[in-house]
């Protein structure tokens, strides 16, 4: 589907998660640019939904509580929200939805809209591709953001430009303000992830934070509130903690004041790469290639060992993990900081 037709409403089907939200984000500029005056809505779970209200290329969200869906005693319940759902759909009347999250729940979601043209991914799982009516192969072993540019190619937009076009600035944490006039110039640390296996020891962020020149913001969801502390602890006074404290608008607007984010393979990661933080990231069993910060100018560091990347989420072990050592990340942040002030 190379040719450009012109589309008057469009749907985005991408729920989750965080980091693959910020990378769907070149999608939409691309879109935006190549049809001006189309009106683009975009399905989003609920938690994320911060992540782009009030964004200017997009006309509605429609928030969708996925997690609830999949609890059976509330299964009437779910049936019914499902059918309302897909008849607010079906009233859109959209002529283009495009599907990036490709498994079984967006296939339906998809589906459910009856657009006469449905867009998705070859390789999209769980029997989603049989609801698209085009289909492009994306492939395996690329970034996530060159992969959803594939579609925007196939739609006959521009995939060349790479832009990560943010909701404007929001307004800045109180707290956070207050902090700023004690702490200056800050480095942001991220020591949560969502699988136990790419978390670094939470006192090995400390160990860094305590040598840096700048004091450190240490940012996270209320769960990350415990291993935000153990790094305060370890950083003897160079770290405050904001685990908890914000939501997504408070956290990006956070994110762009740093010097330097230094974090696991997480969400948050991917936000301060669209802002073009620096970023400096400790990889375990995944892989950068596919998941890593987008750009240039950030450092990833994964150890050598045999069975990296693995992509397991659970591991007795998890040695790839702890044979980073804080002076490994130290003398990279350092390196990162003289940068921004070169």
């Amino acid at each position: 589907m190379h040719k450009k037709v012109s589309f008057r409403k469009i749907l985005v089907v991408k729920p989750s998660s965080l980091g693959d939200v910020v990378h769907s984000l070149p999608f939409l500029n691309a879109i935006n640019a190549c049809f001006p005056h189309a009106e683009v809505h975009w399905v989003i779970s609920k938690g994320l939904e911060g992540l782009l209200e009030g964004h200017p290329m997009i006309s509605r969200l429609i928030v969708i509580n996925k997690d609830l869906w999949k609890k059976l005693p509330r299964a009437g319940a779910t049936i019914r929200e499902i059918t309302i759902l897909f008849k607010r759909l079906r009233d859109e009347k959209y002529d283009l939805v495009v599907d990036l999250q490709g498994l079984l729940r967006s296939g339906l979601i998809t589906r459910a809209t009856r657009a006469p043209v449905r867009i998705g991914f070859t390789e999209a799982r769980e029997g989603s591709r049989l609801f698209y009516t085009e289909k492009v192969k994306g492939g395996k072993d690329i970034h996530a953001v060159d992969r959803y540019m594939k579609i925007a190619s196939a739609l006959g937009c521009n995939a060349t430009e790479i832009a990560f076009p943010f909701p404007l600035s929001g307004t800045e944490p109180r707290a956070m303000h207050h902090m700023k006039e004690h702490l200056g110039d800050y480095a942001v640390i991220v020591p949560g992830a969502r699988w136990k296996t790419k978390i670094w020891p939470a006192e090995s962020f400390g160990i860094v934070a305590k040598k840096l020149p700048v004091h450190s913001v240490v940012i996270g969801s209320s769960a990350d509130k415990g291993i935000a502390e153990r790094v305060v602890s370890a950083s003897d006074g160079q770290a405050v903690s904001m685990a908890g404290e914000t939501d997504l608008r408070e956290l990006i607007e956070i994110m762009r004041g740093a010097r330097v984010v230094i974090t696991n393979d997480s969400g948050p990661m991917h936000i301060a790469a669209a802002l073009h933080i620096p970023v400096v990231a400790v990889f375990g069993p995944t892989s950068p290639a596919l998941t890593g910060p987008y750009g240039r100018g950030h450092v990833v560091l994964q150890s050598g060992e045999a069975c990296v990347p693995c992509f397991k989420k659970r591991c007795k072990d998890i040695r790839c993990m702890r044979q980073i050592t804080p002076d490994a990340v130290i003398a990279q942040v350092g390196g990162l900081l003289l940068k921004s002030h070169a």
